[in-house]
Formats: C-alpha cells, sequence, structure tokens
C-alpha cells in the first residue's frame, strides 16, 4: 500500500499494488492444458498474458471522495464514492472478482491488486454481503 498526498490537493491517496497471482497461475495453468487441448490452452494463455499487461499498467488510486483508476499514469476513469450501492470481492479464500455497483451501472473487476489493501480501503463504503 502506497499513500500519498495529492499533487492538487493535501487528500491523502492509497495506491494498490500490483498483484500477478491470477495472470501468472492462469499462463502456468495454460501448459498442460495445451498438451490435451491446444486451443484452449492458448486461450487461457492469451487472457493470462492479457491480465498480465492490464496488471503492469493499471493502477487503482482510493482518495477521500472517488476510486480513481489509471493506465500508465493517466487517469482514465473517475467513480466517486457518492454513486456507489454496493461493493462485494468474490471468494474470500482467493479473492478473483471485485464488484461495485453505482447508480448507473456495475462493474467487475479481476484482482490484480492487492486484495487486502482493496478490501481496508472499502470497509467504510456501503456494502452488500
Amino acid at each position: 500500500m502506497t499513500a500519498s498526498k495529492s499533487s492538487v490537493s493535501n487528500e491523502p491517496i492509497t495506491e494498490l499494488q500490483p498483484s500477478y497471482a491470477i495472470p501468472l497461475v492462469l499462463i502456468i495453468g495454460s501448459i498442460p492444458i495445451v498438451l490435451w487441448q491446444r486451443w484452449v490452452g492458448l486461450a487461457i494463455a492469451l487472457f493470462g498474458v492479457f491480465l498480465l499487461i492490464q496488471a503492469l499498467t493499471i493502477r487503482l488510486q482510493f482518495t477521500e471522495t472517488a476510486l480513481d483508476v489509471y493506465r500508465s499514469g493517466k487517469l482514465i476513469r473517475r467513480f466517486p464514492y457518492s454513486d456507489w450501492l454496493n461493493w462485494r470481492i468474490f471468494w474470500k479464500p482467493v479473492p478473483i472478482l471485485f464488484y461495485f455497483k453505482e447508480v448507473n451501472s456495475i462493474h467487475f473487476l479481476p484482482i490484480l491488486f492487492d486484495p487486502e489493501t482493496l478490501a481496508s480501503c472499502l470497509d467504510p463504503l456501503p456494502r452488500q454481503d
């Protein structure tokens, strides 16, 4: 977890560190599948590579008022907490998917970042279990 101050305001920011667990499991797990079903194994490996690239380039920052999504250092989307209705992290033993619902949309994100820091940043927000 990285905490810093925004250059625009004194607002504290928590940036989630990347986690490469899911992409690496998919890539490594696809190797024996390629020997059994070539196209299925290649599709799984390709998806793993896609997620690995996302983990390398996407960053989530939690501010006082919103979840900011950055790609290669550029802000691509801001999700104000005031629009959130609920959130959930799926499959607690091995977190793989983060879901949150806003007033007008639903979002699903693979867990490509530290799940413990994610949960601690989300705790104060509205939640549905």
